[in-house]
Parts: structure tokens; C-alpha cells; sequence
């Protein structure tokens, strides 16, 4: 038996029907023996819960928890940083792509579960800085926005959400008859798309209420998305969207996330056959780079500073890849949003594309 295992003490159990689940205080355990999995002379520890008698093992809190490559997560998790594809993946690490992505899905949920539990409890300090990363997924006649918050002085990105668009821009007319037959048969995007996400984010942001300044362009949706706001006491600063890109214009903390997104993120690099294959895979991916983006980059890479999280108070120390997906978080220990909720089930899919495999569990964890 390793000694890593022998000295694990389950800090809750696993099983999510069981009451001790949930509770911070009163789980009391056991152990119930060993096992080895096939090929490998380390022992596991086994345990029985004394609540609702159900047995579990050591492996149950960590994230390669049913995985057939566990090796695999770290240097994935890695990859999808460095602007990788998963068929360029899958043949360095001998594997089929759909492998990666079964993985890339779960490391994608860590990822939302990561940005859940660092959500703010109570008002913000400084402005915040909103905008969308606009792409596609499935086929370029389903393009989507990506809604974003990101800290004006912390630079900490607290949320994003997903909202499909209708195509635009100048189509030949065989691009316009195949978009009129999409639109028949599944129906037309939400023309209000942005306005409802841009609200749904600043809900999830600023949960309770509180006066804030918002930066933003002059994106016609985001006024009549925060007069929906009630709660909130927003004074609005505009930006015009031709203003360059630099350090000094007041929109580029997020400025710098979207090229943060494309710089390490093949399926958003422009004219790439890399391009996400379903909405889910998108989600799941800008989770990820976000979390990381947060916990692990530093706010300058020449001069430190410590990362968005901790200079937005809501860690202590800079992680890395290995901390982020070493212990496994549970969704009904770490309440999401109504939004992350159907992105962590895995239910978002625009009109017209394949639905991407749901998140449902073969065991009872």
C-alpha cells in the first residue's frame, strides 16, 4: 500500500444521494480493505461510509476517476493551452482523438467548477470590463459570441456565457439559400442572444446588489442588457470599438483575454480546419483556458505581479495545471449558476448541429 493512500482521509463522501455528501461536519468512516487495479502493484485504499454504508475508494476524489488513460489528463491539460489540436494530440500520445475529448470534457467541467467556487459572495471592487469574443462551431453558419467579465485593476476573468448567433456578413447566394434551408428546418437564432447573455453574465458576476462601473464598446445590446438588471446600480462608460487595441484603452484587460483565447486555442485560430465540432467542446475549452488564465498565469509574464485570482483576493498563491486537476470537485458541493449547469450536463447545442454526448454518470459518484 502507497503511502500516499494509506494516510488519504476522505474528507466527504462521494456518493451524492448520501446526506454526508453535502455536509461540512459529522462524516465518520472506515476502511474496508485494498485492491489493485490490473498491471500495478500499488494498493488502493478502500472505504465504507457509516452513514449510508456504501463503499468507495481513494481514487473516488481525484480526476482521473474512471478513466481507462489516466496518464493522460496532465499532458492534456497542458496541451489544450498550447494551441493544439486533438488529432495533433492523439498521435504524439498514441491514442484516438475521441479519447482527448471524452478527457478534454471532463478537464473542461473541472474547469467550470473551478470558476463556480470562485465566484464573488459579495460586491465588487473596481470596474468591470465586458465584451464578447465572437466565433463558430459545428460550420460557419453557426457562429456564436462568448460573453466575458473580466476585472478592470485584477484582470481575474469571474464569468462567461455562450450565446448562438445568426450568420452575417457578405454571402454569395448559395451561402444565403443554405442558410434560409437551415433557418426553415431548425429556426432562427435568438436575435436578442447577446443582450440576454450579457445579462445572464452580470448575473452571475454580481449576484447581490451593489453599484458598480461597467466598461464596454458601443455595442448596441449591452445598454438595453443592463437596464434588465434591476439589482444593480450601473454607471456605464463607453468605449468605441475602433480605438486601438493598446495598454491605455480601458477595455484592454478584456482585450487581452480574447487574444489570450485565440493565441492558445486552435479552434479559434482564423481559416482553421482545428475549429470545435460542437458547442459543448467550445464551452468546455474556454472554461479551461479561463481557469487557468486565472489561477495559474501570471498578470505579467516579465514582471509577475501574482496571477488575476490573487490579486482579486481570491487565492493566495499561484497554482499550477497539476493542482487544478489533481482533487476532483463535485458539482453538488460547488454550486453553478443555472447557465454552467446545462453547460456541465453538457445540454448547450446550436439549432441545426449534432448534440454533443450528455454528462451522465455510470456510477453512483
Amino acid at each position: 500500500m502507497s503511502e500516499t493512500t494509506a494516510a488519504f482521509c476522505p474528507p466527504f463522501c462521494p456518493r451524492k444521494r448520501c446526506k454526508q455528501h453535502t455536509s461540512k461536519t459529522g462524516f465518520r468512516w472506515v476502511r474496508y480493505g485494498t485492491y489493485a487495479t490490473q498491471g500495478s502493484t500499488t494498493r488502493i485504499q478502500r472505504y465504507r461510509c457509516l452513514h449510508c454504508r456504501r463503499t468507495f475508494s481513494a481514487t473516488a476524489f481525484t480526476n482521473t476517476y474512471y478513466a481507462k488513460r489516466p496518464e493522460l489528463l496532465i499532458p492534456l491539460g497542458h496541451r489544450m493551452l498550447a494551441c493544439s489540436g486533438f488529432r495533433q494530440m492523439a498521435r504524439e500520445m498514441r491514442c484516438a482523438a475521441s479519447t482527448l475529448m471524452r478527457q478534454a470534457a471532463r478537464i473542461g467541467r473541472q474547469g467550470l467548477l473551478w470558476m463556480a467556487s470562485m465566484l464573488p459572495q459579495g460586491p465588487i471592487e473596481g470596474p468591470l470590463v465586458v465584451d464578447g469574443f465572437e466565433s463558430f462551431s459545428y460550420s460557419q453558419y453557426h457562429p456564436c459570441y462568448v460573453n466575458i467579465a473580466v476585472g478592470g485593476e485584477s484582470h481575474h476573468t469571474y464569468a462567461f456565457t455562450f450565446s448562438p448567433l445568426r450568420r452575417k456578413g457578405r454571402m454569395t447566394k448559395h451561402q444565403r439559400r443554405r442558410r434560409a434551408r437551415i433557418e426553415a428546418k431548425h429556426g432562427r437564432p435568438d436575435p436578442k442572444a447577446i443582450e440576454r447573455g450579457t445579462a445572464a453574465l452580470l448575473r452571475i458576476t454580481c449576484s447581490s446588489p451593489q453599484a458598480i462601473v461597467i466598461r464596454s464598446d458601443d455595442h448596441q445590446a449591452y445598454p438595453r442588457a443592463f437596464r434588465t438588471l434591476k439589482h444593480l446600480d450601473i454607471t456605464h462608460e463607453m468605449t468605441p470599438s475602433v480605438q486601438a487595441r493598446t495598454s491605455g484603452n480601458p477595455l484592454f484587460p478584456v482585450n487581452l483575454v480574447d487574444g489570450l483565447i485565440r493565441h492558445n486555442s486552435a479552434n479559434h485560430k482564423r481559416e482553421t480546419i482545428a475549429f470545435s465540432k460542437h458547442a459543448q467542446g467550445l464551452i468546455e475549452r474556454v472554461a479551461w483556458l479561463l481557469v487557468w488564465r486565472n489561477c495559474c498565469k501570471p498578470f505579467s509574464e516579465n514582471h509577475g505581479g501574482g496571477t488575476p485570482a490573487m490579486r482579486a483576493g481570491l487565492t493566495e498563491h499561484q497554482m499550477t495545471v497539476e493542482g487544478l486537476l489533481e482533487w476532483r470537485l463535485f458539482p453538488k458541493r460547488t454550486a453553478l449558476p443555472e447557465e454552467w449547469q446545462g453547460y456541465y450536463d453538457r445540454r448547450e447545442h446550436a439549432p441545426g448541429t449534432h448534440k454533443a454526448r450528455p454528462h451522465r454518470l455510470k456510477n453512483a459518484y
